[in-house]
């Protein structure tokens, strides 16, 4: 773990029970400490980036990190509601699969056919861990070590990818 995250961890211990409330100020608390710990990291353009909330430039996509109780994922999410567009993206997606897959170093499932929680179609291209917990701040290292090198190759993919998406902005 770098040793400079510890200083970004100092929230007093939580209670297993929480409010809805306390719930939304803990997960708050945990991106604050992520989004601040990474603000010293320039994307691989030498530019200062919001990691926690990355910009694309495409409408209706996304590099997504989201942590709950049970796991982490980061994902690339295709959310664009006309499934025509949407399955052109994707397939651009494919065609640029091999540089994704160099940049990430692992293999990230695809699925095309995803819902989110409210029932809306989506596409993503994702990876998760399970068993940690962003309402535990001594996994907070774990969910960060997991993070920051994924959004990190994702922003040096988008360097180069970019321009092959264009006609979807």
């Amino acid at each position: 773990m770098d040793k400079s995250l510890g200083r970004f961890l100092a929230l007093p211990k939580i209670n297993d029970l929480y409010s809805r409330e306390e719930a939304k100020k803990i997960k708050e608390n945990f991106w604050t400490s992520f989004g601040q710990y990474m603000s010293v990291v320039p994307n691989v353009d030498g530019e200062k980036v919001t990691w926690v909330n990355y910009k694309t430039g495409i409408k209706h996509l996304f590099f997504r990190m989201d942590a709950d109780n049970k796991h982490a994922t980061i994902a690339i999410e295709i959310a664009n509601p006309d499934e025509g567009i949407r399955a052109l993206i994707w397939e651009q997606f494919k065609e640029y699969e091999q540089m994704l897959l160099e940049e990430l170093q692992e293999e990230w499932i695809w699925d095309f056919d995803y819902y989110d929680e409210y029932g809306k179609a989506k596409s993503r291209i994702f990876i998760d861990i399970r068993g940690v917990s962003v309402f535990k701040q001594e996994d907070w290292p774990q969910l960060i070590s997991f993070f920051k090198p994924r959004i990190m190759a994702l922003d040096s993919f988008w360097s180069s990818a970019q321009y092959g998406f264009e006609l979807f902005k």
